[in-house]
């Protein structure tokens, strides 16, 4: 391609992303670059959608290999527990860069299953024997978040189903080779965004589903986590390598709490879509404060205290979607869904459900109401799980044992997984698109479509199936 062609591409792209030239012509090295844009056109169309309630053969007994035993891979090997006892898996392999790190968590392991995992820790690229072995049939990556598409694209290329902490991808470019070796290597990718399997979420999705919300017009989730003290620990993000990300970019970095319950509410990929957002973020205050308090090295922050970002799908319905690691406020997801017939809001759970005639002074259901809403409508997964595996319902409340729980098993079964490759990247993409409008003033950004098409045809969310 000449120079003349190139420029002209990269013009239509600029439109098609709903970009100004200026932003297209920046020099930021990871979303901001003319070929970044230039890619998402040439490959928006190239989406087979074959891995679309991709289902792979049973796998009898599955063997994994685990990436980071930092602080999440310490708690996701707890999860196991249940299912190395019942024979479903088995752990074979442990890497992390710290030999502490993997021999406390081989410490661990070898009082739930009969043999130590094998370790590799010390180089860079110890991690790429792990996913070189041939009797490993799942990778799953809880490294910090630069190191997840490589890895996830090394394992794939590597016959190894992954799954992976979020983000997957910080790029449109690395959101696009994902699809491409996924579809190509019929690899399973799954983002493992546990909240899309909490009591609550799966309670409002069991109640959506069941028609008690009526049509679904909005919902608004959110990260909304003070992170402050353990950004600027050195022992908790080792190197301090989360708070990096936020001297030099500026958008929602954690998008899935929020993004994956409201998705499955929406039926995002399953008969409706995004299709375009914007993003604003305010000043960034509260972080350089902190970091002004405890000396840290850095005192000045490129990412605002608060993200706000507002989607709509294809069928007009809207997200509102935040992100805030900075300010001193209490934990919450929002999980707010707006039904024609119904409303929840988040922290506190709170329900209305409305009564045909038009009436003023609504209110929220009491508390006796409530608790009847919430036990007739609770999810089969969490009824079977309080009375049956109650035990190993660690991690969460309980939310990452049934998250890595359904992941196994339906890799044993052979059956598709509840979170795919398409809602992977999709969740993925809204960083990156998020700081695109961000920096160049909250513009109107197109989202592509990931999926091929297929998400036109309507299904039913793979998490609502009463399978353990």
């Amino acid at each position: 391609m000449n120079r003349k062609n190139f420029l002209n591409l990269t013009a239509r792209a600029g439109l098609f992303l709903g970009l100004t030239p200026s932003l297209l012509a920046g020099n930021r090295q990871d979303n901001f670059q003319e070929t970044e844009a230039v890619n998402a056109v040439l490959e928006v169309n190239k989406a087979k959608g074959n891995m679309v309630s991709f289902a792979d053969k049973p796998i009898d007994k599955v063997r994994v290999g685990m990436i980071g035993m930092g602080n999440r891979g310490a708690v996701l090997i707890q999860m196991f527990e249940y299912l190395v006892k019942h024979n479903h898996s088995e752990i074979v392999a442990l890497s992390d860069l710290k030999e502490a790190k993997v021999q406390k968590q081989n410490d661990y392991l070898k009082t739930i299953q009969d043999t130590a995992a094998d370790l590799y820790f010390g180089g860079e690229d110890e991690w790429k024997k792990v996913v070189q072995r041939d009797d490993i049939d799942l990778l799953i990556i809880a490294t910090p978040w630069s190191f997840h598409t490589e890895m996830c694209i090394y394992g794939m290329e590597n016959n190894k189903h992954v799954a992976c902490e979020q983000p997957l991808a910080l790029t449109m470019k690395d959101c696009w080779k994902l699809i491409e070796v996924s579809e190509r290597t019929e690899k399973h990718c799954m983002y493992m965004e546990n909240c899309c399997f909490n009591g609550e979420e799966l309670w409002v999705l069991n109640m959506i589903d069941q028609g008690v919300f009526g049509d679904i017009n909005h919902a608004e989730g959110a990260y909304i986590h003070d992170l402050r003290k353990h950004m600027l620990d050195d022992t908790y993000y080792e190197d301090h390598w989360r708070i990096k990300h936020h001297e030099k970019h500026n958008g929602n970095f954690y998008t899935g709490h929020g993004l994956g319950p409201v998705s499955f509410y929406m039926d995002i990929g399953r008969g409706d879509n995004y299709d375009h957002m914007v993003s604003m973020s305010s000043r960034e205050q509260s972080l350089s404060e902190a970091a002004k308090m405890e000396n840290f090295e850095t005192q000045k922050f490129a990412c605002g205290d608060m993200n706000t970002s507002l989607i709509k799908t294809k069928k007009g319905k809207t997200i509102m979607l935040q992100f805030d690691t900075h300010t001193g406020r209490p934990y919450s997801r929002l999980n707010t869904v707006t039904g024609t017939k119904a409303v929840h809001e988040g922290y506190p759970s709170r329900l209305y459900v409305g009564h045909k005639e038009l009436q003023w002074g609504h209110s929220w259901l009491k508390d006796e109401e409530y608790q009847d809403y919430r036990e007739r409508y609770d999810h089969p997964l969490w009824k079977k799980l309080r009375t049956q595996i109650d035990a190993n319902a660690v991690g969460h409340g309980g939310m990452d044992f049934v998250m890595i729980y359904r992941m196994i098993r339906f890799l044993n079964q052979g059956l598709p997984l509840d979170i795919n490759l398409y809602d992977s990247v999709l969740w993925s993409a809204i960083t990156p698109l998020s700081e695109i409008s961000v920096n160049n003033n909250s513009a109107s950004t197109k989202i592509p479509d990931f999926t091929g098409g297929t998400w036109e045809k309507p299904r039913k969310s793979e998490i609502l199936r009463d399978i353990m």
